[in-house]
């Protein structure tokens, strides 16, 4: 963006073959023409380009919903005039450490972000000196445009002029090869020592864990993705448990607290924050066992059937939310696949009449099953508070925007009273995101005013969350999620203030 056209760095990067864009467009034909027709040039010289199709840094190391902008000019040149095939190459890029960590919690929280400068270049050189760790590049399957054309039966279409529209059916190929490039950079996830620690310790209530049941829930976790790994483009750390603690003890992300009946691994002080993004960047590679661990813990014992079928209708939410790569009609095999390796594993058991059971309460296997639980909780639970907020207003007395700014606000509060910090519930795209699926799923629809409107099969999904979730948090969410009208209006107002203040600092920028 235009952000870093900065006096040398702009210079530094124009001479990598870098370009600067505007963050949007909006409101401004002629400089889009322009950038069109330059994009158009590019393509007609087989130029290779490189571009970030979420549009921007992610706050919480998971994958934002693509921005298609840049995906759209690209395909309208293609269809302008044919060079060589276009493939788009998924690249998945991961951290042990952020140097901007801090910074992204900040903004999560609210503040403002901070503008891209010189100073702030030089500040950052003060951090050089420290580790950091390894950076992980792997690349996915290519997604190759003529065959995403060909499958939305846009491949005979054909553009003449740098203004023509772009028809409904090359926009649904947009769209689909956009997917398609999240769920395979996703495929290329390397989980690597860092990530695999920030998934095990920040399932545990302190975040700590006694050493020895650390290296043995660590171990655990790289058998079950050895022999059930995501994708064949996943990479795995070949790290022991052991060497895996030692690794994260010298990055200076955990402690070893000494104790005489056995030393003790614990989070540093002010990581766990930070943390969870390296645990959401491997959190898809993990959710559908998870989900299995946290529907048979929580039940003590539940039929194969009645999992599968729990498990079916909480997927598509998942699946819009990380990017998973599954279709409907893989998924009660890759079920199945999960419950045999948690078996062998002796995290579960399957009895004679096929019911899946839990381990012996406080026994090792049953506390590894708990951990295994943790990861899909908090995704729950938000679905969970989101739909005790639209069940409370009822039937056509809440509008879809409503329920984004008070699912936003609603998760703020959650995440400081009851969960340390964590980004998820900062995160509005989120609860977009669910909202977009249960109208899609056809649980709501969007009446006058764009009030939700529902029926019965809408709190019979809400009904689910007795399955996985216990009466504590039940009681707890639909505690935090029941407002009087006025307590609604005045929430309301107060985001409508704070969303006209901000704007206003932008204009006045």
């Amino acid at each position: 963006g235009d952000n870093l056209n900065m006096p040398f760095v702009g210079q530094l990067l124009r001479g990598g073959g870098a370009f600067f864009i505007r963050r949007t467009f909006r409101g401004n034909g002629l400089y889009t023409t322009v950038f069109k027709e330059y994009l158009y040039s590019i393509l007609s010289r087989n130029t290779p380009l490189e571009y970030f199709i979420e549009g921007g840094r992610s706050r919480t190391g998971r994958l934002l919903p693509p921005k298609t902008g840049m995906l759209a000019m690209t395909v309208h040149s293609h269809l302008r005039g044919r060079s060589k095939p276009i493939v788009f190459l998924p690249t998945y890029i991961g951290y042990e450490r952020l140097m901007e960590g801090s910074t992204y919690v900040g903004e999560m929280q609210g503040k403002p972000k901070e503008s891209e400068s010189i100073v702030g270049i030089l500040k950052t050189l003060r951090k050089i000196e420290r580790i950091f760790g390894k950076v992980h590049v792997n690349f996915g399957e290519p997604v190759f445009l003529d065959d995403m054309l060909k499958k939305h039966g846009a491949d005979k279409i054909k553009i003449e002029k740098n203004d023509d529209p772009i028809p409904s059916e090359v926009s649904d190929a947009v769209n689909s090869s956009a997917h398609a490039i999240l769920e395979n950079i996703n495929r290329a996830v390397v989980i690597n020592p860092v990530s695999l620690l920030s998934l095990i310790l920040l399932a545990t209530p302190k975040h700590t864990l006694d050493e020895e049941i650390c290296i043995k829930q660590l171990d655990a976790y790289r058998n079950l993705v050895a022999a059930l790994p995501y994708d064949a483009r996943t990479q795995v750390t070949p790290l022991s448990g052991k060497e895996i603690i030692a690794y994260g003890l010298k990055l200076k992300l955990i402690k070893r607290i000494k104790h005489v009946l056995g030393d003790i691994i614990a989070i540093e002080d002010n990581q766990a924050v930070l943390l969870t993004y390296f645990r959401n960047n491997i959190l898809h590679a993990f959710v559908l066992p998870s989900l299995i661990a946290a529907l048979v813990e929580h039940n003590g014992s539940i039929r194969r059937g009645d999992l599968i079928n729990v498990i079916r209708t909480l997927y598509p939410f998942l699946k819009a939310e990380l990017f998973l790569k599954w279709q409907d009609d893989e998924l009660k095999d890759q079920i199945c696949a999960y419950v045999e390796a948690l078996i062998k594993a002796k995290l579960i058991s399957e009895d004679a009449e096929g019911n899946l059971e839990s381990p012996a309460p406080n026994s090792e296997d049953h506390n590894q099953l708990v951990v295994l639980a943790a990861p899909v909780m908090q995704s729950l639970e938000r679905y969970y508070m989101t739909l005790a907020l639209i069940t409370q207003r009822g039937s056509g007395n809440i509008s879809t925007r409503q329920v984004e700014e008070l699912s936003h606000l609603v998760g703020q509060r959650l995440s400081v009273l009851y969960e340390f910090n964590s980004p998820e519930f900062f995160d509005k795209a989120l609860f977009q995101s669910f909202i977009k699926v249960l109208t899609q799923q056809g649980y709501i629809r969007n009446y006058e005013d764009n009030a939700i409107v529902f029926d019965e099969n809408f709190q019979n999904v809400a009904q689910y969350a007795n399955l996985v979730l216990d009466d504590v948090t039940l009681q707890m969410l639909q505690h935090i999620t029941t407002f009087s009208d006025e307590e609604l209006k005045e929430a309301l107002d107060a985001v409508a203030a704070q969303q006209a203040k901000r704007r206003l600092k932008r204009k006045k920028k």
